[in-house]
């Protein structure tokens, strides 16, 4: 594996490239139909040699999976379902021996409902210290028969439900995750004790979930539209979180990224102040159409309110959340949004197979980090799940017109005639998630051997990212291009040009051509939805 450029041996983090594993879907290593870390360890070398900086796993902590590991049992113990908690240190530094660095995953806004903290509130009743840790209240209405506010919830549904002793609890999720109370100190305490606990046992950085919503107005009044500040978005008692955990991190050498969805630019800045966080995810990158204006207009709005806070710019194109890159793009609405997804949406996967190659090197040429969502390297579109195998709380609390998150989150095919394509599980024993009867093409063993596939793709370009001068953290400059066309600069005449129009177009003065997202046309010209690097 090349080493990497001086530029990313500090401050790694400014221009990392950092992989999303869901541990769920990786690679399972018992055979039992289930992703566990004995999986990733045996698929390590796959992740060195695709050219990653880091991992990031999604919750891997005891949990009843209600919510997919989001709803957090003990943070101090791993789910047996993937393993032990010896497994993760041995997976912690045997990926460091691969000079991969680990991230993890925090849910500070809330717990499960069988954390012991919440079994602890459940029976100690009304008026409580150990209540006190979320936020329990009697109910409106003559016999508090109503939720104590009309507080919107962050899936579908309510953000309250009644115990037996007639209060309410918060739930901002379903009712299995209820809410803490960021104003006690315990809650406070806790947290920065299992920051701690992780950085103890060697990784690199913190993901946090749901990073803005944490405190909450202290009277829960209730939810009007337009009205500022919102009742539990973005309360500036947050900053306060984070600045204590900053100075957890820094003793440690850790690092942090927000899940922060905020319109406000400014407002968004302030979790990147020097004494915040490290970075947040770029979720207007993700969400953007496949149109040249709008992404030429989002990349240009991230990099502005990145700027004042010098902070770097993370760029996605895909998450365990979001429907799949090469289908979304191969869809009329190239858009993303939670409220627009329904089910038997067409998509031209050819189409958008073709711009998710193109998307990856756009990505990849600009300037910050990426993060890259297990199985976008092989190509893999969203998946159909049967009904009756949906497991995804999206789904059933919209009443079952969201086809929920299940079809980005379907087990990964390694080898193409192996059974479960590889995944682990012996003949018999399903997957978790059904695999779709076509999965055996997107193989990593069939991609591998093939030079033109979407694996082959990811493995060139991010071995250039790594050794060629200009990439990663930095300045860029925008070219005069066609219409529909991006084309912007790097240093050292690292150029990107990308054509979202709908005919060849010539590419600038040249001396060398790095990579291309798909064939030139005969003459040299960049065809439809194709993308270049170029030295200039």
């Amino acid at each position: 594996m090349a080493a990497p450029s001086p530029s990313r041996t500090s401050d790694w983090w400014r221009d990392a490239v950092i992989y999303q594993v869901y541990p769920r879907s990786f690679a399972d290593g018992d055979g039992d139909g289930t992703g566990d870390l004995a999986g990733v360890r045996a698929r390590l070398p796959h992740l060195a040699a695709l050219g990653v900086d880091a991992l990031w796993f999604t919750p891997w902590y005891a949990s009843p999976m209600v919510d997919g590991g989001y709803d957090v049992a003990d943070y101090r113990a791993i789910d047996p379902a993937f393993g032990t908690l010896d497994e993760a240190e041995k997976l912690i530094a045997e990926a460091a021996g691969l000079g991969l660095r680990v991230i993890v995953d925090i849910v500070p806004n809330h717990v499960s409902d069988q954390h012991a903290w919440f079994r602890e509130a459940l029976a100690a009743g009304p008026g409580s210290e150990a209540r006190a840790r979320f936020h329990f209240r009697p109910g409106r209405g003559e016999n508090g028969e109503l939720p104590p506010n009309d507080w919107p919830s962050q899936f579908s549904g309510t953000t309250w439900t009644r115990v037996p002793d007639g209060e309410w609890y918060l739930h901002l999720f379903t009712p299995e995750q209820p809410d803490l109370n960021w104003s006690h100190p315990d809650v406070r305490r806790e947290h920065e004790e299992v920051l701690r606990f992780w950085f103890e046992r060697g990784v690199a950085g913190v993901r946090i979930d749901s990073a803005a919503l944490l405190t909450k107005d202290p009277d829960l009044r209730d939810f009007t539209e337009g009205v500022d500040p919102h009742p539990y978005i973005d309360l500036d008692e947050i900053h306060d979180v984070y600045r204590s955990w900053r100075a957890i991190a820094d003793e440690y050498g850790g690092v942090f990224v927000g899940e922060v969805w905020l319109p406000d630019a400014e407002r968004f800045a302030r979790y990147l102040r020097p004494d915040e966080l490290h970075t947040a995810f770029n979720f207007n990158f993700l969400a953007c159409p496949w149109e040249p204006e709008r992404l030429r207009a989002t990349i240009d709005d991230t990099l502005a309110e990145h700027a004042p806070v010098n902070a770097p710019a993370t760029w996605v194109l895909c998450n365990h959340d979001v429907t799949r890159t090469a289908t979304r793009y191969g869809r009329a609405d190239t858009a993303f949004d939670f409220a627009a997804k329904r089910f038997g949406t067409p998509a031209d996967l050819d189409l958008g197979t073709r711009r998710a190659r193109a998307a990856a090197l756009l990505t990849l040429a600009l300037p910050g980090s990426v993060y890259l969502y297990q199985g976008e390297e092989l190509g893999l579109p969203e998946a159909d799940i049967p009904l009756d195998r949906i497991q995804d709380p999206m789904h059933f609390r919209s009443g079952g017109t969201d086809p929920g998150r299940d079809g980005c989150r379907v087990p990964l095919p390694w080898d193409a005639d192996a059974p479960s394509y590889g995944f682990g599980s012996p003949p018999g024993t399903a997957p978790w998630l059904p695999q779709p009867a076509d999965w055996g093409r997107y193989a990593v063993d069939r991609q591998s051997a093939d030079p033109d596939s979407m694996l082959t793709l990811y493995r060139t370009a991010l071995a250039l990212r790594r050794t060629e001068a200009g990439f990663g953290d930095g300045a860029m400059t925008w070219l005069p291009a066609a219409d529909g066309v991006l084309a912007f600069t790097r240093d050292h005449g690292l150029t990107c040009v990308v054509n979202l129009s709908g005919a060849p177009v010539e590419l600038p003065a040249h001396r060398a051509r790095l990579l291309a997202s798909g064939p030139l046309d005969a003459g040299g010209a960049l065809p439809p939805d194709t993308a270049v690097w170029l030295r200039a």
